[in-house]
């Protein structure tokens, strides 16, 4: 028989972005695991397409969809609820949480954001001034602009209740470079904008945290098909890329997001927000697995490893 252990997040609303793939998708199943009512946002829909124009290797026209990614919320035992936005235009990410307050009376408790597509627009082993500004310019506004539009209109619903949790998705767990000058950009300016939104809500004494989180290196749908695997032979790329074998399933990361949604002493896990926490030292505090039951951390593994 079920326990309310089973679904710790049952009646808390959540609102993932860039619930497509990857990180999104994952984060959004296991909040659905855990008994959360997820809307799940993107572009990428069976019923409309993409207004994005396609670039060459991208994930533009990608075969996943917020609607599959609804489904397999419902089928962890949550509910899913695909909403098709484009978190670029302000009415967009504005209608979908009047919606919320319409639907679920104000209430909204988990915001995690996760809006990215930029992997067509990113250009590695280029010196910043030999990018297409034009290419670079885009992916702010995708993965930053983006994140601070979805804020401003989904933080009030949770400012109007009184509490909630905000989860800005980055790349890293520091100031480190990486590789390249916007994709660096994005990674490092949404760790900030959590520490800021949390000085905003501190000063005014208002019990929301605004936390960001990483991954170690995910094992997306995209990461997949560009090494030739699947999920069940993902192994098989690890002699071409060694620091492959410690890598995690998005799940992973729900797993993390979950952990800190119970957690009534979050704001203690969370510590000065000068770093983005990760899976890796999360799965310690926590003791959670990935799916497959391995536990990567990629902070100690990795070290010295060619990725």
């Amino acid at each position: 028989m079920e326990s309310a252990s089973d679904r710790p997040l049952q009646g808390k609303i959540a609102v993932v972005t860039g619930a497509t793939r990857g990180c999104g998708r994952g984060i959004a199943v296991e909040l659905g695991a855990a008994g959360a009512t997820v809307y799940c946002t993107g572009r990428s829909s069976r019923t409309v397409k993409c207004d994005v124009t396609p670039l060459p290797n991208g994930t533009t026209g990608r075969p996943e969809t917020i609607e599959k990614t609804a489904e397999l919320v419902e089928a962890a035992g949550g509910r899913g609820i695909p909403v098709r936005v484009d978190h670029t235009k302000p009415e967009q990410v504005e209608a979908l949480f009047e919606r919320i307050k319409e639907e679920q009376q104000g209430r909204l408790d988990i915001l995690v954001n996760d809006i990215w597509g930029g992997d067509e627009l990113t250009e590695w082993d280029t010196p910043f001034w030999k990018q297409s500004l034009e290419k670079g310019l885009a992916l702010l506004e995708r993965a930053i602009h983006t994140h601070i539009i979805t804020n401003r209109y989904g933080v009030p619903l949770m400012v109007a209740q009184g509490n909630g949790i905000v989860f800005e998705i980055t790349d890293g767990d520091d100031l480190h470079y990486r590789d390249t000058l916007f994709y660096d950009l994005a990674k490092v300016t949404v760790i900030r904008l959590a520490l800021a939104m949390d000085k905003d809500f501190k000063a005014r004494n208002i019990p929301i945290t605004s936390v960001a989180v990483t991954p170690g290196w995910l094992r997306s749908e995209v990461m997949l098909d560009l090494f030739g695997v699947t999920e069940e032979t993902w192994r098989d790329a690890v002699p071409e890329r060694p620091a492959f074998a410690y890598s995690e399933t998005p799940r992973y990361l729900g797993r993390a997001i979950v952990a800190l949604c119970k957690d009534p002493d979050i704001e203690a896990k969370a510590g000065d927000r000068e770093k983005a926490l990760s899976t890796w030292t999360l799965s310690r505090v926590y003791n959670f697995r990935d799916v497959d039951g391995r536990q990567p951390h990629w902070g100690d593994q990795c070290e010295g490893l060619p990725e």
